[in-house]
């Protein structure tokens, strides 16, 4: 079975989270529900954050496994975590939008590079965490497929 790379089960709107890992743990938890990757996932997603954070910017983060997180991938999908108020993405980063990824083989790549052209353009970030339904999301995401 091929999963939708973004489908609107993988966005949830209007989280709250009090820290960056717990952040992470819930854009993990995501991929695991859907069946995109195995929980082990989410512990590569933590390392990585610690090796370097993937804060990108305009109050979006980028969380993803590390390298050797790749056999713990089934399917490349995105999970979006919309978080209005905010969270601490260290060095005074807020992270108002965290999009995790989890890409089979170089896949993440070509990934990444649409969601940053969406990502680039500060309107649209705002209009992601101001988005009242999946739908909206997805509208915008429109080109990740």
């Amino acid at each position: 079975m091929t999963l939708p790379i973004l489908a609107k089960e993988n966005i949830l709107l209007n989280t709250s989270v009090g820290t960056k890992e717990e952040a992470i743990k819930k854009t993990g938890q995501l991929l695991v529900d859907r069946g995109y990757v195995e929980a082990a996932y989410i512990e590569k997603m933590l390392e990585r954050e610690e090796l370097t954070s993937t804060y990108m910017g305009n109050f979006v983060a980028i969380p993803h496994g590390t390298e050797d997180a790749k056999k713990a991938v089934k399917e490349s999908g995105i999970a979006i975590l919309q978080v209005p108020d905010g969270v601490e993405f260290g060095a005074g980063n807020e992270v108002k939008l965290l999009i995790g990824i989890a890409g089979k083989g170089d896949e993440h790549l070509e990934i990444l590079s649409q969601i940053a052209i969406v990502c680039s353009e500060e309107e649209n970030v705002q209009q992601i965490v101001k988005a009242t339904s999946a739908e909206e999301i997805l509208e915008l995401f429109e080109g990740v497929q």
